[in-house]
């Protein structure tokens, strides 16, 4: 297709898949300059929308394809909406009605006639197209193997000038009433009826009195208007890093918040734990007489960051294989740079672990019956949240570094099971041989398991049975220390920092996305 456009273009991506809205103007809001007010941006993508006839499906999720959501169809129009937002003067489309029946190609076609009729240049590869299809289009490009064209010019209304352009040359055979003209263009110019006519159709076409004028006309709009310049663009994005990061965090609250299914199973699991580990444990956060009422207490505290910690981490990978793959189809369109929504990716996880945490940590606390007073209990949150945070980030670093979730999951595990190991309950760290100790300082989860138990226990004076006291039980037994915590909680942090910027960094330098 074709029209009267400007100067200015933008390249066509392919459909994605992945939980966003038709009414995420993220696209409008990164790719339109910066003058451009919010209510300009809303009435263009309610006019985009329109131009699309994408209103009665306004606020649908866009889902999975073949799952649920958005047909194929209407996944094809919404990835035009996508780019029209950008506001080009060209749009390219790689095959747009493949893989779908008559019915959606002709929706799909009668909107891409509407983009055409705004004013806009489109430039279609179509593959076997019906001849509604095929005379839709105003122009043809057809080029034979090798990339040598045929035939560059209009088709005419019921594909009137092609078939003249044909049927002049000699030998070629006439078109019968009804047939399809892609279909007999294809036909009369494949190589075995050059071969059969002794003709070259790319010669023929080189020698006609179209090709003298396409070149003519190539020559004239190549030719610049005075006192114009060349095209230059200052940065690589429209819009600053801080508008990018804040739309994109815009963007993923959106898809978190309508992502039920993920934060259901989250919560569920969590609070069916706290119930489950509370009845297991309960009242023993109380009891330091004994030996072995200290050890269970301390086992409620190991089982709590086990469980918790890695359920987040395996949880969290196929959300962000979904979102990613939405991210490789939005940064190739140039939205945002790969920071941006790392960034968001991110921070949007803080909120709903905060939650988490802070659920989990009231129901254990009362139902164990740890010491009630404000450090002990503060420190309990700090140091689950902070473990829950970067289990979580270190799901979506696994997702970062390998090709899909299914693989993500397998590299995650291989850990669990030496992390589970040399945490320092299983085999208390002094007990670890020397050459092996290294591994337990370099355990995410033997840190919080010291935090958490020194937080609880490494202060306290009472005697036990053995006539040892809690706090000398714990550093000879284990090495706690309780004046180390503050070290203990900084390590924490660092953690947290660390598997954040893995995560970002990897999601910026690999692309596993697949044409």
């Amino acid at each position: 297709m074709n029209s009267v456009g400007n100067e200015r273009a933008s390249a066509y991506g392919v459909s994605g898949a992945g939980k966003t809205t038709l009414m995420d103007v993220l696209a409008a809001w990164l790719r339109l300059p910066e003058e451009v007010t919010e209510n300009a941006r809303k009435m263009f993508v309610d006019e985009v929308m329109k131009l699309v006839e994408l209103n009665t499906v306004r606020n649908a999720l866009v889902g999975l394809p073949g799952v649920n959501g958005l047909s194929t169809e209407q996944r094809k129009r919404l990835t035009i909406a996508v780019e029209l937002v950008a506001n080009p003067s060209i749009l390219f489309m790689d095959e747009p009605t493949s893989g779908l029946d008559a019915r959606a190609a002709a929706i799909v076609m009668r909107t891409i006639r509407n983009t055409v009729d705004t004013g806009r240049t489109v430039v279609c590869t179509i593959h076997q197209p019906s001849i509604d299809i095929f005379e839709a289009f105003d122009e043809l490009f057809l080029m034979k193997r090798g990339g040598q064209e045929i035939y560059v010019g209009p088709i005419g209304h019921h594909s009137c000038d092609l078939i003249k352009y044909f049927e002049d040359i000699e030998g070629v055979s006439k078109i019968t009433n009804g047939y399809n003209p892609a279909t007999w263009m294809l036909e009369v110019t494949a190589s075995s009826q050059e071969v059969a006519m002794g003709v070259d159709f790319t010669e023929i076409y080189k020698n006609s009195e179209l090709y003298s004028r396409n070149k003519a006309l190539i020559a004239d709009l190549s030719q610049p208007h005075p006192n114009s310049s060349d095209l230059h663009f200052p940065n690589q994005y429209s819009r600053s890093f801080f508008t990018q990061c804040q739309a994109c965090l815009w963007k993923q609250r959106i898809s978190y918040w309508r992502n039920s299914s993920y934060t259901a199973v989250r919560f569920s699991f969590t609070t069916f734990i706290a119930l489950f580990f509370g009845s297991i444990f309960w009242d023993l956060g109380g009891k330091r007489e004994r030996l072995q009422d200290l050890s269970n207490s301390m086992g409620a505290l190991y089982t709590s960051v086990l469980f918790l910690a890695i359920q987040n981490a395996s949880a969290v990978q196929p959300v962000v294989d979904i979102e990613r793959t939405v991210f490789y189809r939005e940064r190739a369109a140039g939205m945002y740079a790969a920071l941006s929504y790392a960034f968001a990716q991110v921070l949007v996880e803080v909120p709903y672990i905060l939650a988490q945490t802070v659920v989990y940590g009231l129901i254990v606390y009362a139902m164990i019956g740890f010491d009630w007073t404000a450090a002990k209990f503060f420190w309990f949150i700090y140091f689950m949240f902070t473990c829950m945070l970067f289990m979580t980030f270190y799901g979506m670093m696994t997702v970062a570094i390998t090709p899909n979730a299914h693989i993500a999951a397998i590299v995650a595990a291989a850990f669990y099971g030496f992390w589970n190991l040399f945490s320092g309950f299983v085999i208390p760290r002094p007990k670890i041989p020397i050459w092996w100790r290294w591994y337990y300082w370099g355990n995410p989860l033997a840190w919080t398991l010291y935090g958490v138990i020194v937080s609880q226990f490494g202060d306290f004076d009472d005697v036990l049975t053995t006539g040892e006291t809690v706090k000398g039980y714990l550093h000879r037994n284990f090495g706690f220390r309780h004046d180390f915590i503050g070290v203990v909680a900084g390590v924490h942090v660092g953690l947290v920092i660390l598997f954040a910027v893995i995560f970002g960094y990897f999601i910026n330098i690999f692309n596993f996305q697949k044409r």
